[in-house]
């Protein structure tokens, strides 16, 4: 393993972690997800197109479930995501909601 070099701020800290392979400096075979129940993620407003027909059946299916389209959306992104990291990443992929 590399020694992880000291770093003067975060933004540089930021900067070497989004160029270089994280698997060169931490050993992640023992890893495990952390968890802080208490913790509100912090969320951010984007934009998004969708095409009309998507966003009324993603309407019609939140009608159904009796939830708010987005965060019906929001637990969609959040599968699809949990999916792809346990194909591409198995040991870091959290834990199913449930």
């Amino acid at each position: 393993m590399k020694k992880t070099p000291k770093f003067k701020n975060e933004a540089a800290e930021q900067k070497f972690w989004a160029e270089h392979d994280s698997t060169e400096y931490v050993d992640w075979s023992n890893a495990k997800r952390a968890v802080f129940p208490n913790l509100k993620p912090s969320t951010k407003t984007i934009s998004l197109r969708l095409p009309a027909t998507m966003l009324e059946e993603l309407k019609g299916l939140a009608n159904k479930r009796d939830v708010p389209y987005q965060s019906l959306l929001k637990v969609f992104l959040s599968e699809r995501i949990d999916s792809e990291m346990q194909k591409h990443h198995p040991k870091m992929a959290k834990a199913s909601n449930g």
